[in-house]
């Protein structure tokens, strides 16, 4: 059973690859462009005189082959993961029919996954940042991914011990304010970044990080609602919801 959930994870995040790639390359990769432009332009005016490393891979090859590899090998990794995660929960979620489940899924894998690292540490255009600070930018951003999956395993724990006493929809309010609470200490606490060159225009900036979030958003939403419509044409679905609500 979780062997074919996890093709059908995997052909939904092949899916959503495409559909990203699609994005990507007609929101995307033109403010990619207008960056590398802008950098550009900007060493020109300052004259700086440094040679250039030879590309290895040609931008028209990051910007077509190279991106459509990544993402689609992105998406088929993450709709194997999230089809793991789907088989553990089906059953032990309540009464949530498999397409409900699958949506609610991608929904906080969205939230975890993406919305609060990018709160605290947004996406940035090729031409912005400092390349000897790349290591350090790179781990606060994936420990950033760690603590928002912890705490949001750990509000839906305390969402459940809620929902006994107070009842589902104000459970349900507790469970959020807490992840809300917890998020915001961590976010406070952690370091601030912010290596955007005054000079850098800021509606490019916007619509950068507005279209990285909407490759994920995209991404996310294909594999939720695919997902579950896939695996929902499955009669073994009904089976092993049975069998996982009598071990729960």
């Amino acid at each position: 059973m979780v062997g074919k959930l996890l093709v059908r994870g995997m052909l939904a995040g092949i899916a959503a690859g495409l559909l990203t790639f699609g994005f990507a390359r007609v929101v995307g990769e033109p403010q990619v462009d207008q960056a590398i432009s802008f950098e550009e332009k900007a060493e020109a005016t300052h004259g700086d005189a440094h040679e250039h490393e030879p590309e290895l891979v040609s931008r028209d090859t990051q910007a077509g082959l190279g991106l459509l590899t990544g993402v689609v090998t992105y998406g088929a990794a993450f709709g194997g993961l999230f089809s793991l995660v789907f088989a553990y929960a089906y059953g032990r979620a309540g009464a949530l029919s498999a397409r409900a489940l699958s949506a609610w899924l991608a929904l906080g894998a969205f939230i975890a996954l993406v919305i609060v690292p990018n709160i605290k540490y947004p996406a940035n255009p090729p031409s912005v940042g400092d390349p000897d600070t790349i290591g350090m930018r790179t781990g606060l951003f994936f420990l950033m991914i760690a603590i928002s999956l912890t705490a949001l395993v750990f509000s839906l724990k305390v969402r459940r011990r809620a929902v006994l006493k107070l009842g589902a929809w104000n459970g349900s309010i507790v469970a959020g304010l807490v992840f809300v609470a917890i998020i915001a200490a961590v976010q406070w606490s952690m370091p601030v970044i912010d290596e955007v060159p005054a000079a850098f225009p800021a509606v490019l900036l916007w619509k950068f990080r507005v279209a990285a979030i909407g490759m994920q958003a995209i991404m996310w939403t294909t594999i939720g609602l695919l997902f579950g419509a896939l695996v929902e044409r499955g009669a073994f679905m009904r089976v092993s919801g049975r069998a996982a609500a009598k071990s729960a």
